[in-house]
Parts: C-alpha cells; sequence; structure tokens
C-alpha cells in the first residue's frame, strides 16, 4: 500500500505573515492559520472548534504571501505534514507537526479592485498576481462550457500556470479528470 501525506486547509489568517531569511538567504515565512468545523452533538446542539495551525511557506511564494496577505485574510493552503524537533536549553525533547506548502491561494479580495482568486506557488514561475489569473475553483471555471444566449461569450482563457514542483506540462484546467 502506497503512504499519503497530503492536506488541503480553508482558513483565516490570526497574524500578518513577516518575512525571514535562511542563513543561504532563502525566503521563509509561516501562516498562522485559524480553521473552523462545527457539528451537532448527541443533544443536538451545535458546536464550533477552532484549529490553529502554522503553515511554512518557502521561497518565492513567501515573499508573495509576505505581500499581499494580512491578518483575517481567507486563504486555502494544499501542502503535506511535517514534524519539526528540537531540544530546549533544559535538554527536553520537543517536537511538533506543521504544514509545509506547497500551494497557498488567496481566497478574498485584497481590495474592490480584484475580483478573482491570487495564487501564490512554489513554483517560482508560477506564481499569478493579475486579477485575471484562472484557478479551477475560479467562478469562471464552474460555468458551462457553452453559454447561454443571453450571456456574453467569455474572454479566450489564458493558460494556467502549473503548480507543481516538476515542470510544467502546458496543459489547462480542463485536463483535469474531476
Amino acid at each position: 500500500m502506497a503512504d499519503l501525506n497530503k492536506v488541503f486547509l480553508i482558513g483565516r489568517l490570526t497574524h500578518d505573515p513577516e518575512l525571514r531569511y535562511t542563513p543561504n538567504g532563502t525566503p521563509v515565512a509561516d501562516l498562522k492559520l485559524a480553521t473552523s468545523r462545527k457539528y451537532a452533538t448527541r443533544e443536538g446542539e451545535t458546536r464550533e472548534e477552532t484549529l490553529y495551525i502554522v503553515v511554512t511557506v518557502w521561497n518565492r511564494q513567501a515573499e508573495n504571501c509576505c505581500q499581499y496577505l494580512r491578518k483575517g485574510r481567507a486563504v486555502h493552503v494544499e501542502g503535506y505534514l511535517k514534524e519539526e524537533t528540537w531540544e530546549t536549553r533544559e535538554g527536553e525533547k520537543r517536537s511538533k507537526i506543521k504544514v509545509e506548502a506547497e500551494r497557498v491561494q488567496f481566497l478574498d479580495k485584497k481590495d474592490d479592485s480584484i475580483s478573482s482568486p491570487v495564487h501564490a506557488s512554489s513554483d517560482d514561475g508560477g506564481y499569478s498576481a493579475s486579477p485575471q489569473s484562472s484557478s479551477v475553483s475560479s467562478s469562471a471555471s464552474r460555468r458551462p462550457s457553452v453559454p447561454a444566449a443571453t450571456e456574453r461569450p467569455s474572454p479566450p482563457r489564458r493558460p494556467s500556470p502549473s503548480f507543481d514542483s516538476g515542470p510544467p506540462d502546458g496543459g489547462d484546467d480542463e485536463d483535469i479528470p474531476f
């Protein structure tokens, strides 16, 4: 059986991201994310449970997150779990589980002039900060492929950036089987 370590989270930032650099100059930032889950108890009472998660973002993606994100902004994070271990000054071993981001999608508007999500990709060439950037989750991709007679034709699609860590394959979002 194959192993799988993949995480998808949607939540809001609890702090502004802060950019820092490793000793060799690699940009890194931690996003502090709050995500909530609502559920009903056996008695029928609705409860909400909030989980606070640290998400580590690297390279150009970290710089983009620090430039465009602020406390309260909604984001979608795709990544994997990673254990961080260290030793305290007293010699006690500690560890915690964090999320390493492979992709961060900005979900809500920065201001009224931006009308669609902005993506920050771990692939330096895959970042797009333009309001015209396409997304699988954008409203444009949920429209039927044949416009109704009352709709204006949609503008030509721009190629979608590749969000995986491998080389771009040149395909677009319509190649995805789901």
